[in-house]
């Protein structure tokens, strides 16, 4: 799997509520767009709309220190999302048979490695963004 090297920064902070600030700043910049559900476009899937309502409740049933972790690479996650044409990690769930989870790596400018996952649902051909998380 190729790693993107992304142009935005993460989040400045160092607590939850500095962090939070800014990634759902951003998100909410995102949301004013669109009178729906909001979304950003894929550059790997041919300009598809991946939606990133799923990530924020998702977040949110992390505890703090994890919340911090994630929320501070949303920027670079939305920044591999519209731009990397690389090719992800395809895996099927076991769960759910109709569902893809694709995985892409991301490196930021110091170096940092992170990981986001996109739900794709077959039935629908909707794709969401379920997790941004860097490596460990």
């Amino acid at each position: 799997m190729k790693i993107y090297e992304v142009q935005t920064r993460p989040a400045a902070g160092s607590n939850y509520r500095e962090v939070y600030r800014g990634s759902f700043g951003l998100y909410n910049t995102i949301r004013k767009k669109t009178k729906r559900r909001p979304y950003v476009r894929s550059a790997y899937f041919n300009k598809e709309k991946i939606f990133l309502q799923f990530f924020w409740n998702h977040l949110h049933e992390k505890n703090y220190r994890d919340r911090t972790r994630r929320a501070k690479f949303f920027p670079c996650a939305i920044d591999l999302i519209r731009r990397s044409r690389y090719e992800p990690a395809t895996i099927q769930t076991l769960e759910k048979p109709s569902e893809l989870l694709h995985r892409f790596a991301g490196k930021t400018k110091d170096g940092k490695i992170f990981f986001v996952q996109i739900k794709h649902e077959l039935r629908t051909g909707e794709k969401w963004l379920v997790s941004v998380f860097p490596e460990d």
